[in-house]
């Protein structure tokens, strides 16, 4: 979508799947990753992986691959700020950032649009998704305008839950329905892996 870049979220630390990169494992023949990236793509103009430690692992994928901004493994609003930092740097033409989870690979393609129509609609500065009655921060369309603003609370206030600096803006919200199967449905423990690939052979 012209005027939007987009960045996967691959920061963390993967603690409940036992360390390690929880994307780069197998689902359906393919990694999370390739589900993910197949997905999201389409759904921007540029796209970027942040990713810490070392970007050769994620080479195979042809994204470039930002660390965090912020050291320490700061969460996702530090992954924010680094799309947004990316995107003023290297496509100053996109006024925005959609931010897509790399564990959930069955995200919905019309993501990207569904925001951007939340936020026309609510007149909002910013918007997330929701399904099943729960907000998916993690999955949201981010103004470049506010990247000082997010700089501030995230370097200067140490701001790292994502909810706490969204309600000092207009958040606009797009739901999506949970069935037959929640398409934010996250990878964060083997039995979630093995849950993912039934889910996936229904298909």
């Amino acid at each position: 979508m012209p005027g939007v870049a987009g960045v996967i979220l691959a920061g963390g630390l993967s603690r409940r799947m036992g360390g390690g990169d929880k994307t780069l494992l197998g689902l359906g023949g393919r990694t999370i990753l390739d589900h993910v990236i197949g997905a999201a793509r389409p759904q921007v103009s540029a796209l970027m992986l942040n990713a810490n430690g070392d970007p050769a692992r994620f080479a195979a994928f042809g994204l470039p691959v930002i660390a965090d901004v912020v050291e320490g493994h700061a969460g996702p609003l530090a992954g924010v700020l680094t799309g947004l930092e990316w995107a003023q740097r290297e496509h100053p033409e996109c006024a925005w950032v959609a931010s897509f989870a790399s564990d959930a690979p069955f995200l919905p393609g019309d993501l990207v649009a569904r925001l951007l129509a939340a936020i026309e609609q609510d007149g909002a500065d910013m918007a997330c998704a929701s399904s099943g009655g729960r907000h998916h921060p993690v999955f949201g369309l981010w103004p470049v305008a506010l990247i000082d603003d997010l700089r501030h609370a995230v370097i200067e206030e140490e701001v790292r839950k994502v909810n706490i600096w969204t309600a000092r803006h207009g958040l606009a919200v797009a739901d999506f329905e949970a069935a037959p199967r929640d398409p934010f449905f996250n990878a964060n423990r083997p039995e979630d892996l093995a849950e993912a690939e039934t889910l996936l052979k229904r298909l």
